[in-house]
């Protein structure tokens, strides 16, 4: 199983699309509000923790529509988020 890579800026990113607070992010994903805060403190770069926690954070994301683009494909010009159409 790999690891997504998304970055701290794209899961408070995510979290705004979703209208989301770090309270129900921890909620949806099962990961501590401490440690949701605790990550997202960190620098703009990758998310990280342990690979189950990021795990966890993204599918949590997914699952209510959000789309992390990692930059590569579709002409993106950089790493984003956005919300599938519903």
């Amino acid at each position: 199983m790999s690891i997504r890579k998304v970055s701290i800026r794209q899961v408070k990113a995510a979290r705004a699309l979703l209208g989301w607070s770090q309270m129900t992010l921890a909620k949806q994903s099962g990961v501590s509000e401490p440690t949701i805060k605790r990550l997202e403190a960190g620098s703009d770069e990758a998310l990280g923790g342990r690979p189950e926690t990021i795990t966890k954070i993204v599918e949590a994301l997914e699952a209510e529509g959000a789309q992390f683009i990692d930059g590569a494909y579709e002409g993106a010009g950089g790493p984003g988020v956005r919300l599938r159409d519903r």
